[in-house]
Order: structure tokens, then C-alpha cells, then sequence
């Protein structure tokens, strides 16, 4: 295999991407403390490809990022030579007579959709904890927030999906939503994006078709010298080749439902997302948050269930549980677990959503059932939609049936020696927990987090470190023995049989 030298690799990213969008990678571009070797920030889906073409050319690895403050979530790759930014792969169209969707580059910000959907009453029905995430990362990361109780996470969103293979060709799959089952990202890292992630290089305000009209590619390739998108970018039928996925449980030479199951979640090591058609909704005329203050993980288990069997279709129900702030606290008041909280240990809050007299007439049942206590609000909670950890601390993803949720949360509590901040949507069967301070240590985490495994196995549940300090990522299974790990390696062998997308990245080091 031709290894050419650092040098001639950057004449050759600049000729692709332009003089302002290849470099040298410095510190700031490791990937989980990999050191990267190059930086390509390509304008088009076209100029994407040939990167793909030179990293497959010359055995390169390469990492997809969007603005990279969360690339230390998840497993460490085992080697990063090209990072390849996504933040110019950027735009937004909303087809004619086809309201109820829209195309979006998958570096296009979820904050810049939302804004553009809003002008006339829409919404996608996704709210990430990461506010500022693109939808590419949403997706390649299966990023949900309290909304996916009603609405499923970002794979049930899809219509139809763009992505580059690891040999740079564009393949489209499209997708019936009649045959998508709830839940359809495979969520394989379960790490989420980062809040952080702003989209450089895409106009803040997007309400045009295509990319920001100020993203001129100048680079020496003539098909590269074009004023914003590739037109090839939005054109049905571009370059590669199309999978029409029938209504399929399994994985057949990349086609069926499986394959955008399981490119939703793979954190990049499967595919390089292009773009993204989703589905699009009305944005509802009230809602309501009621919110009830719990003591323990017992109290908020039994509420929970009661709503949940009320008849009461609620748009999500979320649990805020902070450690104790005091003399033998192991956080600090101002750690983001403890945002927004009382007197009391915590609290669940149930979102309604529709017409007003609707949500007015399910808010004043949910009061009736849930006590004095209850009160409503037009607004969320201060720390509604927000993870309870900080760039220092233990992230943990917990995933059950809700009626046995509780369960590892005493685990959590017993292995502890106290509270553990938790937050999330105990609705929908995941939460995520923060080891803080002396909690975080390599010795306590691996205990924590062998307890919590321990109670949630027998229950189908599992538990997996979304982000942590080196010492305890290297310390730690972040995995905890993911089911369907064989079929996974079935994919990445098919997907990507040279081990040059994130290589290491998904379970089982994939």
C-alpha cells in the first residue's frame, strides 16, 4: 500500500476541500486522546467522496466529527488519520408540496432546522440533551431526548438516508416509515453528541435551499470550483447507488430496515452520513409540564407506572434525581446534576402536548392523581433536557423496562455509599447517572459500574459508560457485552471490511 508522506497527503486534502479546509491535525484534534494526522473540511458530498477515495487509496483511517467537543465520548479508535469535518455538508430544503418533510445536510445544525421549521409552525420532533448538535450527529450517535416517549428517536424520524461507503461511493436508502418499529437506531454507543457543536461554516440562519451561499470551494479541482452544494447533493438518484428497503428484520448485503438501524447509532464506523429526509410535524398548540417531587427511586418508579397506565398519552415523563449537596456530598452546588434543584431529592415532570383545552383538561387529571404536591407550568424545569454530568465526571447510560429502572438505581446508591445524580426519561426506559469527584476514580467506577451491570442483566437491561477520564475508559468494559455484537461484526465486514471508518469505535472494538 503507497504511504505517502504528510506533505503530499495535505496537497492533495487541499486540492479536494479547498486551501482553508485542509491542514495538519494538532492537539486539539485528537479523537479519546488518538492523536489525528490531518484535518479535511470538505464543502460537498462530491468532495467528501474523494476523500474516502484517498483515505481507501493509501489505508487511511478516518474519524467523521462534527465541531468535536464530545469526540472523546465512546471508545478510544485505534488509529485516526484523517478527521473529517462535517460542518460544510450543510443546508436545508423543503421539498414543493411535500410538507411533511424535509432534506438536511448532516452538518446542518438541529438548532438551524428547528428554527426554519418554526417560521411555519413545524418541528422535528427531536430534542437531544446537545442543543447545538448537527443532525448528523444526532443521528450516527442515536441521540434522543424526553420527546422520545411519544416520537421514537432519530431513526424513526428517517424517510430516506444519504451516506458515503468507506470506498466514497453515495448510497440511498430509502425507507417506508410503515415498516420502521419504534426505536429504530440501535443506539450501539449510547453516548449522544455534544451541546457544544455549532456547525462552523453554516450560516446560523438557514431558510435557503442548499448551503450557506458563502461557502465558495476553491480548491483545483474544476469540479470543486463551485459557488455552495454539490448539485448532485439533493438530486434523487445521484452518484452510487440506491437500496429500496423492503420490510425486513434482518441484514442482507445491506439492504432492509436493519441498514439504517444500524448506521443510526454507529458513531461513524459504518458510513459517513451525507444527509437525511425526515418526517415533519405540526408544532402543538399547548403544552404543559407537571411536576411532582420524589424522595428516592422507589417513589418515582410508582408514579411513573401510574401515568403511564392513566390513558393519558404523554409526550414524555422525566426523572431529575441530584446526589445531596452537603458536608459529605461528592458533588459541588454548582455541578450541572444538581441544576434546578429543590428542597426535596427530586422530582418526575410529565409533559403534555395538543390542543389547550386537551392538555389543560390531562394536566388537571395527572394533578388529581399525583397529589397536593403536583404543580403545572407553561415552561420546563431548568433541568429539563440536560445530562447530569460534567466534562470531568463518569457518564453512565442506563437502560431497562421502566418498572425495574429503580432497581439499578439503589445498585448505583448501595456501590456508592450515597446518592448519584441522575437524570432522564424514566418514560422511555433511559436515564444517565454521573460519578463525580472521588466516585470517579478507576477503583470505585469499575465497582459502581459492575453493580449496576449486575442488577440490570437478569432484567434485559444493561448499563454503558458514555464518556469518562482515560484512566477509567481503559479500566472499564464501556460496552458491558452489547447483544447482537455478531451481527454487528457481519456489518462492519460488509460495510467496511479494511477497518478504515472509526476503526475501534464500536463495541467489540469494530
Amino acid at each position: 500500500m503507497d504511504r505517502p508522506g504528510a506533505s503530499d497527503i495535505v496537497r492533495r486534502l487541499v486540492e479536494i476541500c479547498g486551501p482553508p479546509f485542509a491542514r495538519l491535525a494538532g492537539p486539539a484534534d485528537e479523537v479519546a486522546g488518538c492523536p489525528a494526522r490531518w484535518v479535511a473540511v470538505p464543502g460537498d458530498a462530491r468532495a467528501a467522496a474523494r476523500v474516502l477515495r484517498l483515505a481507501a487509496q493509501h489505508d487511511l483511517a478516518v474519524v467523521p466529527r462534527g465541531a468535536g467537543t464530545k469526540i472523546d465520548w465512546g471508545a478510544a479508535p485505534a488509529r485516526v488519520d484523517i478527521v473529517l469535518d462535517t460542518g460544510r455538508l450543510a443546508g436545508i430544503d423543503r421539498p414543493a408540496g411535500e410538507p411533511t418533510e424535509v432534506e438536511v445536510g448532516a452538518g446542518t445544525p438541529l438548532r438551524a432546522i428547528q428554527a426554519t421549521l418554526g417560521r411555519s409552525g413545524h418541528r422535528l420532533p427531536l430534542d437531544p440533551p446537545s442543543p447545538g448538535a448537527t443532525i448528523g450527529g444526532v443521528l450516527a450517535a442515536d441521540e434522543s431526548g424526553p420527546l422520545r416517549l411519544c416520537h421514537g428517536g432519530p431513526g424513526d424520524q428517517l424517510l430516506r438516508l444519504r451516506y458515503l461507503d468507506a470506498g466514497g461511493e453515495l448510497v440511498t436508502v430509502r425507507l417506508d416509515p410503515a415498516d420502521l418499529p419504534a426505536g429504530n437506531g440501535v443506539d450501539l454507543t449510547g453516548t449522544g453528541v455534544n451541546p457544544d457543536l455549532t456547525g462552523t461554516g453554516v450560516n446560523p440562519d438557514l431558510a435557503v435551499t442548499g448551503v450557506n451561499p458563502d461557502l465558495t470551494v476553491t480548491g483545483a479541482d474544476p469540479d470543486l470550483a463551485a459557488t455552495g452544494v454539490d448539485p448532485d447533493f439533493w438530486a434523487a438518484g445521484a452518484t452510487g447507488f440506491d437500496v429500496e428497503l423492503p420490510a425486513t428484520g434482518g441484514f442482507h448485503g445491506g439492504a432492509g430496515v436493519a441498514l439504517a438501524r444500524l448506521l443510526c447509532g454507529s458513531q461513524g464506523g459504518l458510513g459517513l452520513l451525507v444527509s437525511a429526509t425526515l418526517r415533519v410535524r405540526e408544532v402543538p398548540a399547548g403544552r404543559r409540564w407537571v411536576i411532582r417531587p420524589v424522595r428516592d427511586p422507589a417513589e418515582a418508579r410508582t408514579l411513573v407506572l401510574e401515568v403511564l397506565d392513566a390513558d393519558l398519552d404523554p409526550a414524555a415523563i422525566e426523572l431529575h434525581l441530584p446526589a445531596d449537596v452537603g458536608p459529605r456530598a461528592f458533588v459541588h452546588p454548582d455541578h450541572p446534576s444538581v441544576a434546578g434543584r429543590s428542597g426535596l431529592a427530586g422530582s418526575v415532570a410529565v409533559l403534555l402536548e395538543g390542543g389547550l383545552p386537551e392538555v389543560d383538561e390531562q394536566a388537571a387529571r395527572l394533578v388529581g392523581m399525583l397529589g397536593a404536591e403536583t404543580t403545572v407550568t407553561r415552561s420546563a424545569p431548568d433541568w429539563w433536557g440536560r445530562y447530569p454530568f460534567g466534562p470531568a465526571d463518569v457518564a453512565l447510560r442506563i437502560e431497562a423496562a421502566p418498572e425495574h429502572l429503580y432497581s439499578a438505581l439503589y445498585a448505583l446508591r448501595d456501590s456508592a455509599g450515597g446518592p448519584v445524580s441522575v437524570r432522564g426519561s424514566f418514560g422511555s426506559g433511559v436515564l444517565h447517572a454521573a460519578l463525580t469527584g472521588r466516585l470517579a476514580t478507576v477503583e470505585r467506577a469499575v465497582r459502581i459500574v459492575a453493580a449496576a451491570r449486575a442488577v440490570l442483566q437478569p432484567r434485559q437491561g444493561r448499563c454503558v459508560v458514555v464518556a469518562a477520564p482515560a484512566p477509567v475508559r481503559d479500566a472499564v468494559d464501556i460496552w458491558g457485552g452489547p447483544p447482537g455484537l455478531p451481527g454487528l461484526r457481519d456489518a462492519k465486514d460488509r460495510l467496511d471490511p479494511h477497518r478504515r471508518l472509526a476503526p475501534g469505535r464500536l463495541p467489540g472494538g469494530l
